[in-house]
């Protein structure tokens, strides 16, 4: 699980769109479905889209890890930050996984710190 995670938020931070594109296949099941307060998406095309869109409202801003990783059966949590990739995280959320045959089927992201500037 702990792989599963650490590729998980390099392609959030991958901004090319060929290597990221290859990222999300290599990672998560064709109709994977990605939801969160702000998003639900089904699939690779639009998940890569909602990616980018991300990235573009955040320049130069970097997903992290932000604590321990906790998983059980087929799922994982964890918490993350978003913030200047040189700077001090500025989002905090969590998300949790379900994995299917080695891949991520379905992810449910919560937004826990969202400055009013963000």
């Amino acid at each position: 699980m702990n792989e599963i995670v650490s590729q998980y938020l390099e392609t959030w931070n991958t901004t090319d769109p060929t290597t990221r594109h290859a990222a999300i296949t290599r990672l998560f099941t064709t109709n994977a479905t990605y939801t969160d307060p702000m998003a639900a998406v089904t699939g690779h095309t639009e998940l890569d889209a909602t990616i980018a869109a991300v990235q573009t409202q955040f320049p130069d801003w970097t997903f992290r890890l932000a604590g321990p990783i906790d998983a059980h059966h087929n799922q994982v949590r964890f918490t993350w930050t978003l913030g200047p990739t040189n700077g001090p995280a500025l989002i905090v959320g969590f998300d949790v996984a379900v994995i299917t045959d080695g891949k991520i089927s379905a992810v449910y992201g919560f937004l826990d710190k969202v400055p009013a500037t963000a």
